[in-house]
């Protein structure tokens, strides 16, 4: 993960608000102008639940943009990477607004109508009242359907138009002067077939397991959290160019429960097959059956936090659980910090009557560019809620006891 130092050379007028790196305020430049904006990140520093605010003339700017910004926000590993993206894509914005204002000749019109026609209208999806945004559509050889979307400058056809896709890779278009829209169609369709089995490989799991994040993934989505049982799931980051390599793991759950999937992960890398599919490599070195779609259903072994009584906070689902064989009750992180900063009260179905009070110790214990929550369970005192399969910090006992009070 890119660190401050990285954040600080790509937007030098950006500074941290707070120690913890979850707010940020200042401008971001483009085309030597400044917008005055401020991101403000959960407590996980997940950027899929950050909160952007900004000027109204940036916002303004950037209206026609907001879902491509929307899935950066899902797709970037972290905040130094959307913010090359968001000034990538302001560029954009405030070169087709400029162009908005200039009046374009009749050979622009003539040129983009007789290379639609060319192309074939049938591809075309949508085309603006100004002719200055074109989308296209194209199916892959799996049959899935996809959209380019083409902003198309007043000095076409000798400037190339910015192709917006939802890719997990950056799409570089090879212009000349001579080129019309049906070569950029075609380098389109040979990018689709260079992540087919990339997309082979996440529509498999996407099918055949209980994805529990993302909700909804688009094309661009690199990662799954996909269940394994109760309250423990795993993680995977899988490579676009290499979707057939071991991806990168982490697992989520109770120690108990999650130690053992990592020991057989570690002791049986070495079976990885390139010629398996993704998912069956999973299962082998797991060792394991994936919660099937067709016969299970998703609250079968997705429980509501215990402290919000609900299963998505934000689009996040839980990921903090209980590591006490008799409790594993799952908590969001950002509940977790919400209970730690104002006191309150923790529902744990296990070993605990349903009048008694319920009482949490907390204990905070920093670490580079996180911070990692300890939390005592309700059960036994020896007990912690695991944070992101990370080991609990035991050594770090500060506590505050939470008031006690009747749940019903």
């Amino acid at each position: 993960m890119a660190g401050p130092r990285a954040l600080l050379r790509q937007c030098p007028l950006l500074l941290p608000q707070d120690r913890h790196g979850t707010a940020y305020e200042g401008f971001v430049t483009a085309q030597g102008r400044n917008f005055h904006i401020r991101i403000l990140l959960p407590v996980d520093l997940q950027l899929k639940n950050a909160r952007i605010e900004c000027s109204w003339r940036l916002k303004r700017i950037l209206h026609g943009y907001r879902h491509i910004l929307k899935q950066r926000l899902h797709s970037c590993p972290d905040l130094v990477s959307f913010m090359v993206e968001l000034k990538t894509v302001l560029e954009i914005a405030l070169k087709n607004t400029q162009d908005l204002h200039i009046s374009r000749p009749p050979e622009y019109y003539s040129c983009l109508v007789r290379d639609l026609e060319i192309l074939g209208w049938n591809r075309v999806a949508y085309v603006d009242t100004g002719l200055s945004t074109v989308k296209l559509k194209a199916e892959d050889s799996c049959g899935r359907q996809h959209l380019i979307t083409l902003k198309l400058n007043a000095k076409y056809p000798t400037e190339p138009p910015d192709c917006l896709v939802d890719f997990p890779v950056p799409f570089a278009v090879s212009w000349m002067p001579q080129n019309s829209l049906i070569d950029i169609y075609n380098q389109f369709l040979a990018a689709l077939e260079s992540l087919k089995e990339f997309w082979d490989a996440l529509d498999e799991i996407d099918g055949k397991t209980w994805v529990l994040e993302p909700e909804n993934p688009t094309r661009s989505a690199t990662t799954r959290r996909i269940a394994i049982g109760n309250n423990v799931s795993v993680n995977i980051e899988v490579d676009p160019r290499h979707p057939n390599m071991l991806p990168e793991c982490y697992f989520l759950g109770a120690d108990h429960e999650v130690n053992p999937l990592r020991t057989k992960l570690n002791n049986n890398m070495h079976l990885w097959d390139p010629e398996v599919s993704l998912l069956q490599n999973l299962r082998e070195l797991l060792g394991i059956d994936f919660p099937s779609r067709g016969v299970l259903e998703k609250s079968d072994f997705a429980k509501d936090c215990g402290i919000c009584y609900a299963y998505r906070l934000e689009g996040s689902a839980p990921d903090h659980v209980c590591d006490d064989p008799r409790c594993g009750q799952p908590f969001h992180q950002a509940c977790l910090y919400e209970v730690k900063g104002r006191g309150a009260q923790l529902a744990s179905p296990a070993g605990t009557s349903a009048q008694q009070a319920l009482a949490l110790t907390f204990c905070i214990k920093q670490e580079p560019m996180r911070n990692i929550v300890a939390v005592t369970c309700p059960v036994t005192p020896n007990s912690y809620i695991s944070s992101l399969g990370r080991e609990p910090q035991a050594d770090c006992m500060h506590p505050v006891r939470c008031s006690s009070a009747e749940l019903w």
